[in-house]
């Protein structure tokens, strides 16, 4: 074991935040290159871009829960966790080179539907990133000691995670999104492969003692649905707005763009939205989020993070008219993405078992997944049959409300 890693450095926290990073790198290319590809490039109308979506979400329920279980259990190539963020990080690189050769790939293979095409390589790219997702948060946990550490490694996690996305929506908004792609391969190969070798992984995790673990098994449950609850509520808001911005930004801010520069213009306008978004998403864990959670407490941090964002979704939903006016609003929906990224991490590893984290934390993903099936099955049509697409920002504001009063009812673990 190295010295950092003894010792719980800054250089450490930067380093088993990396390849958390990289996943994240791959799915903020996801976010703001997919719609955008299958609208402008392979012309699928909204209701299609809401199927291809779904694939994600499939993917995400069995891989994480599966991948989870497995690597609570098993030690090959020096690590439990190690195995899965190789192996997902190479096929993540591989799926975002897919990404913008979806043509070509059914051209090759004879498909003449470039749908079913779309959903293949949509499919494999969530497939690999949730490889991956679990076993990158999963040994956070692993290798940090409960209470303000392990809060430490989160806040941190998003942190570094979320300037490498702010520099992805940066690099879509200032060249363009094959640009993103290209620059994201090469990135989510190095920052999957590189981090493993200077982190050493316990081959035992030791679980409480008999009697606390019998008080968890009887408590846990209980107070893990309402996180889930909580947190899902969140998701359906959050990936809502990730998934059909494009249709209120055309709607609301192209009425006076000229029919052949939309699809660019409005590509720059999501590109500029989630840059600042992901920018107060990354500044504030580490140093804000986390100095006033060991004070107040996270539960509180994150319930009022998610009630600005709720109110800024509502904001944007009747009152932004221009791009600037959504860029300021995203602002202050990005002091609840920073703290729905990382704070309930660390609110959920402190009340299960450490020896089942990776399971733990692929249940806690279904939250995640659940919610974004929700949005790209149910939603999508609801959606595309709208007159007035500022219903997207109308539900994404009712449902994070609805999470921060399920948040309330959370109990905040009392510091021995």
């Amino acid at each position: 074991m190295l010295t950092i890693q003894k010792k719980l450095t800054n250089s450490f926290y930067a380093i088993i935040s990396l390849p958390s990073t990289a996943m994240g790198f791959a799915l903020s290319i996801q976010i703001s290159a997919l719609s955008w590809l299958l609208t402008t490039k392979y012309n699928l109308d909204i209701h299609e871009v809401g199927i291809v979506w779904a694939a994600g979400p499939l993917a995400g329920i069995f891989g994480q829960v599966i991948i989870g279980l497995i690597s609570d259990k098993v030690w090959f190539w020096g690590g439990r966790r190690r195995p899965f963020i190789l192996i997902g990080g190479t096929l993540a690189a591989l799926m975002l080179l897919a990404l913008p050769n979806i043509d070509v790939i059914s051209n090759f293979l004879g498909i003449g539907n470039l749908l079913v095409v779309a959903v293949a390589v949509a499919l494999t790219l969530d497939l690999s990133i949730n490889i991956s997702f679990n076993p990158t948060r999963s040994i956070i946990a692993d290798v940090t000691p409960e209470g303000n550490p392990r809060t430490k490694g989160y806040t941190w996690m998003q942190t570094i995670s979320g300037f490498f996305g702010v520099l992805a929506y940066v690099i879509g908004a200032s060249f363009d999104n094959y640009v993103l792609i290209n620059f994201g391969i090469v990135l989510v190969l190095l920052f999957s492969i590189v981090p493993t070798f200077f982190i050493t992984e316990q081959k035992e995790l030791h679980s409480a003692g008999t009697a606390e673990t019998e008080t968890q098994s009887a408590t846990q449950w209980g107070e893990l649905w309402k996180i889930y609850i909580a947190h899902g509520f969140s998701w359906i808001g959050v990936q809502t707005m990730f998934v059909y911005i494009i249709a209120f930004i055309q709607q609301k801010l192209m009425t006076d763009i000229p029919a052949e520069q939309t699809a660019a213009l409005s590509g720059q306008v999501i590109a500029v939205s989630f840059a600042v978004l992901n920018t107060v998403g990354f500044i504030l864990p580490a140093f804000v989020l986390e100095p006033i959670a060991e004070k107040i407490g996270r539960v509180k941090v994150h319930l009022l993070a998610v009630a600005a964002m709720s109110l800024g979704y509502f904001v944007i939903a009747f009152g932004a008219h221009n791009a600037m006016a959504l860029y300021v609003m995203m602002a202050v929906c990005g002091i609840g993405w920073a703290s729905i990224v990382s704070l309930p991490f660390a609110i959920m590893t402190e009340k299960v078992d450490k020896s089942r984290m990776g399971f733990f934390m692929g249940i806690f993903n279904l939250s995640v997944v659940l919610p974004q099936l929700f949005v790209s099955l149910v939603l999508g049509k609801f959606i595309l049959e709208a007159a007035d697409k500022n219903i997207i920002f109308i539900i994404s504001g009712v449902t994070l409300a609805l999470s921060a009063v399920s948040w309330a009812l959370v109990k905040e673990k009392i510091k021995k």
